[in-house]
């Protein structure tokens, strides 16, 4: 894939032969570590297969990201690092997924979500008291609770 300047999305890394067998039904997880074991190359990563010819690595840390693509067929190893761009950055921000990746920015990512999800439900709930410690906006500030369960419930209902 091309940029409209003419410039690659991704670029080559390597390209080389590389075998390592697998059964149909094994952790993908498990057989990208120990590819990426082999090629020296560590970080947060996930695996996933799209068809029966390829597995593809997507290792990422916070600031760049790696696709490592095995052809199951040719015995062959494609590593291919995306070009930085600043709103894969951002929106990267919203798909990284918790504890289980071993970098320090991701473990603070994660605590920096945990940390603001938590003054979010704060906010909420003292909200709320505010709101109910006002009988004359109980009316109106009801009202608008209950629109928002309402349009909540309609949003879980079409998904």
């Amino acid at each position: 894939k091309w940029y409209r300047d003419g410039t690659p999305e991704w670029t080559a890394r390597f390209d080389r032969p590389y075998s390592i067998s697998f059964p149909e039904d094994a952790d993908f997880r498990q057989v990208g570590a120990k590819i990426l074991r082999d090629m020296s190359l560590e970080g947060a990563f996930g695996t996933y297969r799209p068809d029966k010819n390829r597995l593809i690595i997507y290792l990422f840390n916070f600031w760049s990201a790696t696709q490592l693509t095995y052809f199951v067929d040719q015995h062959r190893l494609l590593a291919e690092d995306a070009r930085f761009r600043w709103d894969h950055f951002l929106t990267g921000m919203h798909g990284r997924g918790g504890f289980e990746q071993p970098s320090f920015l991701d473990n603070a990512w994660a605590v920096v979500v945990d940390l603001v999800c938590a003054g979010i439900l704060l906010w909420i709930a003292t909200g709320i008291t505010m709101w109910w410690k006002i009988p004359q906006t109980r009316f109106w500030g009801a009202l608008a609770l209950g629109g928002g369960v309402i349009g909540f419930l309609i949003f879980l209902a079409e998904l």
